[in-house]
């Protein structure tokens, strides 16, 4: 897959990143599927980049080979997401706890500190639509420091592999803006979630980092259930017609 990749160089990318924002984005049904023809003059890219880019999403769970040939669009139970979300929080339990035991240089740490710093001000100042942004882009860079703390390549590579499926990112269900006080109150909970994650980190506490780690994905379920409970959300957040009611 790794010289596939390479042989396709910024056609491959570009293919990668455009199909999976056309599924995410609801483009498709599940199990619909996926002509090549099609998606190379949609893209504007040839068929060779496009298929390295079908293995990879094949790879990540985006899409599924049939047995007449080709692929399609791949459909999502319930289960099958907080399932994902469950594996999340053991992958980030994992990365924390070695982070705490094996410890963690200063820079690392500050720059992980920093953005927790971010957070607070993101957190701390309303629900307009400016800060919520900027709220999303700080978790999701607060989580792939989190990943690296460890210094582990396979540790964050594997926390990465996860996260590329529409549902176990930790930002998922953050995307639909919704400030209910319920969702407002998850995200006040996240975020001392996130500094109780680095603090048992700093002070080498690995069994209390992976448990607040592990603890802080089930966040994540409890806004997949107001996802699916708000009658707005199939419109703000295409991505949930993938999953079967």
């Amino acid at each position: 897959m790794k010289d596939t990749m390479r042989a396709g160089g910024g056609q491959t990318l570009k293919a990668v990143l455009g199909l999976r924002e056309l599924i995410v984005g609801g483009g498709f049904a599940p199990g619909e599927r996926l002509s090549e023809v099609v998606l190379s003059q949609r893209l504007g890219i040839s068929r060779t980049p496009l298929r390295a880019a079908l293995q990879r999403l094949e790879q990540e769970g985006l899409v599924e080979l049939i047995p007449t040939g080709g692929y399609a669009v791949r459909g999502f139970s319930h289960a099958d997401v907080t399932d994902s979300i469950e594996l999340r929080g053991v992958l980030e339990g994992t990365a924390a706890r070695l982070a705490a035991e094996r410890g963690v240089d200063a820079t690392r740490m500050r720059m992980i500190e920093e953005t927790l710093d971010a957070l607070d001000v993101a957190v701390g100042r309303g629900p307009d639509d400016l800060v919520f942004d900027r709220y999303v882009d700080l978790n999701a860079r607060f989580h792939q420091q989190l990943s690296e703390l460890c210094g582990s390549h396979v540790v964050t590579r594997e926390v990465s592999r996860m996260t590329q499926l529409p549902f176990a990112s930790p930002s998922a269900f953050l995307e639909h803006r919704s400030m209910q006080p319920a969702f407002r109150q998850s995200l006040v909970i996240g975020q001392s979630h996130h500094r109780a994650i680095i603090d048992a980190i700093a002070r080498r506490q690995g069994a209390r980092a992976e448990a607040i780690a592990r603890e802080h994905a089930s966040l994540a379920k409890s806004n997949l259930e107001m996802a699916i409970r708000s009658g707005t959300l199939p419109i703000s957040m295409p991505a949930l017609a993938l999953v079967a009611s």
